[in-house]
C-alpha cells in the first residue's frame, strides 16, 4: 500500500509519472514549496509504463503526463529532455533511441560521444540539455516549461555525480562539469531546475478548486 497522507484533505496531489526514485528525489525538491504534495506511483499502488512514441521532447512528455493524469485521477507531472550537440546536427536529442544511443549503460554512451567528437576544437564542442515539463490537469488543461542548459563537450570524463552524460558535461563559468557538482548546486544550475523553476511559480497559484 502507498505511504498514508500527511497532508490537509485541501492540499492538492501533484502525480510524479516516474518511477524512478532518484528523479522523484531531485523533483521534490525542485518544487518544493509549490502548495501541492508531491507523489509518486507508488504511493497509490499505481504500476504504469508509457512508451514514449512522442517526435519531439514536448509530445513524450503530454504523453505520460495524461497517461499517468487519466489513470489516477491526479494532476501528473511528466518530462523528457535529452541532450544536444550542434556538432552532431543536435543528436542525441529528443530521438535518441531511433539513433543508437540507448541500449547501453551511461560509459558506454559517454564513450560514444567522445568518439564521435574526435577532432572537433573546444570551440565546436557546444551542447545543451533541454527538458520539457508537463502537467496533465483532470480537466484537460496542461501546463508545459522547458529549460535549457548550455556547455561543451569536454575530451574527457571528469566528476562521479550526476549520470548520463554529465561527466563530459563542461560548464565554462564554473569550471566543472555536471557530475563535478555538489547537489544544491545542480539544482540551482541544471536544466530541470530551470523548467522546474518556472512550473513551481504556475502551480503555486492552483489550488483543488481550480480544476
Amino acid at each position: 500500500m502507498g505511504r498514508p497522507c500527511c497532508y490537509p484533505r485541501s492540499v492538492p496531489r501533484l502525480l510524479l509519472a516516474t518511477n524512478n526514485p532518484g528523479k522523484a528525489a531531485e523533483f521534490r525538491e525542485l518544487l518544493a514549496g509549490c502548495g501541492w504534495q508531491i507523489i509518486v506511483p507508488s504511493d497509490i499502488d499505481l504500476e504504469l509504463d508509457v512508451e514514449e512514441t512522442g517526435r519531439s521532447y514536448a509530445e513524450n512528455a503530454r504523453l505520460k503526463a495524461e497517461a499517468f493524469c487519466r489513470a489516477s485521477g491526479l494532476a501528473a507531472l511528466a518530462d523528457d529532455s535529452g541532450l544536444e550537440v550542434d556538432a552532431l546536427g543536435g543528436q542525441p536529442g529528443a530521438l535518441h533511441h531511433e539513433r543508437g544511443w540507448d541500449g547501453r549503460d551511461d560509459p558506454e554512451r559517454v564513450q560514444i560521444l567522445l568518439d564521435a567528437l574526435k577532432g572537433v576544437p573546444a570551440e565546436g564542442r557546444t551542447a545543451r540539455y533541454r527538458v520539457v515539463l508537463v502537467v496533465a490537469l483532470p480537466d484537460g488543461r496542461r501546463l508545459e516549461e522547458e529549460g535549457v542548459c548550455e556547455g561543451v563537450i569536454a575530451a574527457a570524463s571528469a566528476g562521479a555525480n550526476g549520470f548520463g552524460y554529465d561527466p563530459v558535461f563542461y560548464l565554462p563559468a564554473l569550471g566543472k562539469t555536471m557530475a563535478q557538482l555538489s547537489r544544491a548546486e545542480k539544482n540551482r544550475l541544471s536544466h530541470r531546475a530551470d523548467a522546474a523553476g518556472k512550473m513551481r511559480g504556475r502551480l503555486t497559484g492552483l489550488s483543488a478548486l481550480s480544476f
